[in-house]
């Protein structure tokens, strides 16, 4: 499949096409006549590049991570580590905007019973 045909059927917008293109190792994509050729596993790829895009994941961590996949299955402690060290920020964010909430729903409180 061309990165056209890729980023129409699948939804992948080609920004993340061409950062799985460039990245470090990957070496999967092949050229062909007039664009890159995508494979079954590059899919795979793609689709776990699109779910660390979703839950937060920046560009570089992105790299570092896929890096890693395409190293194979020896860098799953590795893999784990950013994922659990992604959960705990991610853990923190929603424990800091719940006590945004308390304090909102403190002054809502406040205004509602001077009445």
């Amino acid at each position: 499949m061309t990165m056209e045909e890729v980023s129409c059927r699948y939804q992948i917008p080609e920004k993340i096409l061409k950062e799985y293109e460039h990245l470090s190792g990957s070496g999967s994509v092949k050229k062909g006549k007039e664009d890159w050729q995508y494979d079954e596993q590059d899919l795979e790829r793609l689709s776990l590049i699109m779910t660390l895009h979703d839950i937060g994941f920046e560009k570089e961590e992105v790299e570092e991570y896929m890096i890693l996949v395409i190293q194979g299955a020896n860098t799953g402690d590795e893999r784990l580590r950013i994922l659990q060290k992604k959960r705990a920020g991610l853990l923190d964010e929603i424990h800091f905007r719940e006590k945004k909430l308390d304090h909102l729903d403190y002054l809502r409180y406040k205004i509602k019973h001077r009445k």
